[in-house]
C-alpha cells in the first residue's frame, strides 16, 4: 500500500529544522502556536460537516468521528488557555491559512458515491493528521533542546498532552483505510488513488502557507500540475484552469510579503539589505524570511 507521509518544505527543510528556528523567535513561536490552535478549532467544524454529510452511515465511523471532534475541541481549548496564560492573541493567525488553502485545492466537481466520499474524507484527514504529528513531535524535541524557561516548559507540557491523541488519530485513519482497501481490488485502487491525491493537495497547501520567496508563484503552479496529474484525464484541464489564477495572482501572498518587508526594514535596515533581500530573490532556505524579519 502507498505510504502517505508529508514531505519536506520544498524538499529541503524538515519540520525539525523549521521548529528549531521557531522556538528561538518569540513572535514567530506564538504565531505558530496560534496556528495550531486555529487548526484544531477549525477541525471541529470540518469534522462536524463530514458527520452531517455521512447522515448516520456507516454508524461506526460516525461514532468515531464524534469522538474525534471531542479530541480536537479539547486540543483547541488547551492551546487557547496556553496562549491566554502567556498573554498572546487568539484571533485568526496572520498570513496564508494552511486549512483554507487545503480546502480551496479540493476537487468538488465529482458526484461522489457515499463510499467514495468516505474514502476521500478519510484520506484527507489522515494526511493532515500526519503533518500535525510530525510538527508536534518536532516542536517537543526543539523545546527540549531550547532554553528551559518557564514559558517553554509550559508550552512543551501542552503539546505533550496533545501529541498522543494526534498519534491515535493517525492510527485510526490508517486502520479505516486499510479495512476499506481489503474489501476488493477496486476498493484498494480507490484508497491508493485517494492517498496519492491528498498527499499532493496537502503538500501544495502546506507550501503555499510557508513559501513567500521570489518564484513562489511558479512553484505553486508546479504543485497544481502534480495535483491535476492525480485526477482523471477529462477533469485535469478544468481543475488546472480553475485554480491557476489564484496560484499566480494571490493578494494574500503579496500582502504577506509586504508585511515581512516592512518588519525587516523597521527592525534593521542594514540586515534588510545584507540578508533579507539576497535571501528573498535567491530563494535561500537556510534562514526563513520570518526569522530574518525578526533579527
Amino acid at each position: 500500500m502507498t505510504v502517505a507521509y508529508p514531505r519536506k518544505f520544498r524538499n529541503q527543510l524538515s519540520a525539525q529544522a523549521i521548529l528549531n528556528q521557531v522556538v528561538r523567535q518569540w513572535d514567530i513561536h506564538m504565531v505558530t502556536l496560534n496556528r495550531y490552535r486555529f487548526s484544531e478549532q477549525r477541525s471541529c467544524k470540518d469534522l462536524t460537516d463530514l458527520i452531517e454529510r455521512l447522515d448516520g452511515q456507516p454508524r461506526d465511523l460516525v461514532r468515531e468521528l464524534s469522538h474525534h471532534v471531542a479530541d480536537e475541541a479539547r486540543h483547541a481549548y488547551w492551546l487557547t488557555d496556553l496562549l491566554c496564560d502567556l498573554g498572546e492573541p487568539v484571533g485568526k493567525p496572520p498570513g496564508i491559512s494552511y486549512i483554507d488553502e487545503f480546502e480551496r485545492l479540493l476537487d468538488y466537481t465529482a458526484a461522489e458515491s457515499a463510499e467514495d466520499m468516505t474514502i476521500n474524507a478519510l484520506a484527507a484527514i489522515n494526511v493532515t493528521e500526519k503533518r500535525g504529528c510530525e510538527y508536534f513531535a518536532s516542536h517537543i524535541r526543539a523545546l527540549k533542546s531550547a532554553e528551559p524557561t518557564a514559558e517553554n516548559r509550559k508550552i512543551c507540557e501542552t503539546i505533550e498532552r496533545i501529541m498522543p491523541e494526534e498519534a491515535a488519530h493517525v492510527r485510526w485513519g490508517n486502520r479505516w483505510l486499510a479495512e476499506l482497501s481489503r474489501k476488493s481490488p477496486e476498493h484498494r485502487e480507490k484508497v491508493e488513488h485517494a492517498k496519492r491525491k491528498y498527499v499532493a493537495i496537502e503538500q501544495a497547501a502546506f507550501e503555499s502557507g510557508m513559501d513567500i520567496l521570489a518564484g513562489a508563484e511558479f512553484r505553486r503552479v508546479n504543485n497544481l500540475v502534480k495535483i491535476a496529474e492525480e485526477l482523471p484525464l477529462w477533469k485535469r484541464p478544468q481543475y488546472f484552469m480553475e485554480h491557476l489564477p489564484k496560484a499566480i495572482f494571490d493578494p494574500e501572498l503579496q500582502q504577506t510579503r509586504i508585511d515581512l518587508v516592512q518588519q525587516a526594514w523597521t527592525r534593521d535596515p542594514v540586515t534588510f539589505i545584507e540578508k533579507f533581500v539576497p535571501m528573498f530573490f535567491g530563494g535561500n532556505l537556510g534562514e526563513s524570511p520570518q526569522k530574518s524579519a525578526q533579527n
